[in-house]
This record gives structure tokens, C-alpha cells and sequence, in this order.
């Protein structure tokens, strides 16, 4: 699980890219196809806060877990900027505790990827297991092996800007399904210097039908496969696939 250290304090202006926006419609669409318009909801891997905030503002009682401080010393600035009621709680998805049920626990922005073995995926969706409500939902998103072979692939990539600049080097290894980026990011000081950091992030590509079995043998009952922000089937060009998952009664 990485860190996110010095990365934390640049990530929002880095990921400028991402469509959050788009990607908060499609979750709240899936949310409320289930009849799950409001009440307790968990976000498994929130970071800053993107989605929390989102999610949060269209009226669920938040929750947000991540094990980097930095990036929820930048979601408790959002949250103090917004005035939302959000609960964040510094906790490795991998053994996190709530102190009761949540009608849906969410994970977006590739943040299962990070769970690099089989065995810590299984534990992930046994406690998402155990803190739903009964029939509650389970929604995550993923990256796959196409993402990070034929797309990213072992490429470099570089951007420079004004208060920061960064140098991204992917590596993907085809026999163990795991992608690398080194990220060497020059981050601009008070006095106009630049200082140097380095980090290191790997992630994993999960073959569909084996996240389904996982899913199943946490108890969960595998609902759909969807590519992203649509309804449709993945198919080997399909970049991110979003699971949803049923707590099958406690």
C-alpha cells in the first residue's frame, strides 16, 4: 500500500484530469438504481477527499479510511473549506473497524489495485462483508492488465508546472500482474528552490472472474461487471471495470 507522502501535497493539482465529476454521477446512479439515496456510506482508499466531499454534499453520511495522513490532512482542509460532516479515519482498508453498519461502502479512483495479494483482497471484502447492513451495497472500481500493459506500459512520463513538476516511470510485469511507477516529483519551496522526492507505487490487475470468486468466498454475492460509467459488459479493451457486490444477509 503506498504512502502517498510527499505526492499528498500536490495530488489534487496533479490529478486535475481525472473526471471526478463524471464519475460522482455514475456512482450516485448505481447508489440510487438500489434505492440508496441517503444514510450511512464508507469510502474505502477516500484520499483528499475527492469523492467524499461529492458524495457528502449530495446528502450520505460520509465516511472516508485511508492510510495516509497526508492525504487526509488534505481531506480534513476540504472539509473545513465545505463545512460537510464527514468522518475520516486513518485505517489500512486491509484491517479497518467502523463502529457499526453502512447501507453501501465505496471504493473509486483504482484504490483496490493498491491491494497487491489475493489473500489481503479476500480480507478487504470480508470486513466490507461485515459492516454492511443486511443486502447492502459494495461498489468498486478497478483498473485491468490492458490499463497497465498496452496503455501505460513501461513508458515515462513527465509534466512540468509552476509549483511543481514530476517525472512518472512505469513498469508492468506480466507475470505477476503488477505495475510499478516510480515518481520522482520537484516541488517548489517558500524560497523559490525546488526540492526533490521520491516514490514508489505498485499495483495490481485482477482477472474478472476471479474477483467475483473472492467476492463469493467473503459471502458476497457478485451483482455486475460493468465497464466504466456505463452498463455494458468489459471487454479486453475496457480500461476500468466497476464491480457491484450484495451483502447476502447476516
Amino acid at each position: 500500500m503506498s504512502s502517498y507522502e510527499s505526492f499528498a501535497s500536490v495530488y489534487d493539482l496533479l490529478m486535475d484530469n481525472v473526471p471526478y465529476d463524471e464519475w460522482f454521477s455514475y456512482l450516485r446512479s448505481l447508489l440510487e438504481k438500489d434505492g440508496i439515496r441517503d444514510g450511512l456510506v464508507l469510502e474505502l482508499g477516500c484520499g483528499t477527499g475527492q469523492m467524499t466531499e461529492r458524495l457528502a454534499a449530495a446528502g450520505y453520511d460520509m465516511i472516508g479510511v485511508d492510510s495516509s495522513s497526508d492525504m487526509l490532512d488534505a481531506a480534513q482542509e476540504k472539509k473545513a473549506a465545505s463545512g460537510l460532516d464527514i468522518l475520516y479515519l486513518l485505517q489500512d482498508m486491509r484491517e479497518f473497524e467502523l463502529y457499526g453498519t453502512v447501507r453501501a461502502v465505496v471504493s473509486i479512483c483504482d484504490s483496490m489495485n493498491y491491494i497487491t495479494s489475493e489473500e489481503d483482497l479476500l480480507k478487504v471484502f470480508r470486513l466490507v462483508n461485515n459492516y454492511l447492513d443486511p443486502g447492502g451495497l459494495f461498489i468498486f472500481d478497478m483498473n485491468t492488465a490492458h490499463t497497465y500493459r498496452d496503455v501505460e506500459g513501461s513508458n515515462v512520463f513527465a509534466e512540468n508546472r509552476e509549483e511543481c513538476s514530476f517525472i512518472w516511470e512505469n513498469t508492468w510485469y506480466e507475470e505477476e500482474k503488477i505495475n510499478e511507477f516510480d515518481l520522482t516529483l520537484f516541488l517548489k519551496t517558500e524560497d523559490g528552490l525546488y526540492k526533490k522526492y521520491c516514490e514508489s507505487h505498485f499495483q495490481k490487475a485482477y482477472e474478472i472472474p476471479r474477483v467475483r470468486e473472492l467476492l463469493r468466498e467473503a459471502g458476497l454475492i457478485p451483482v455486475a461487471v460493468y465497464e466504466a460509467c456505463t452498463e455494458k459488459e468489459p471487454d479486453e479493451q475496457s480500461e476500468r471495470v466497476y464491480f457491484i457486490a450484495r451483502e447476502s444477509g447476516k
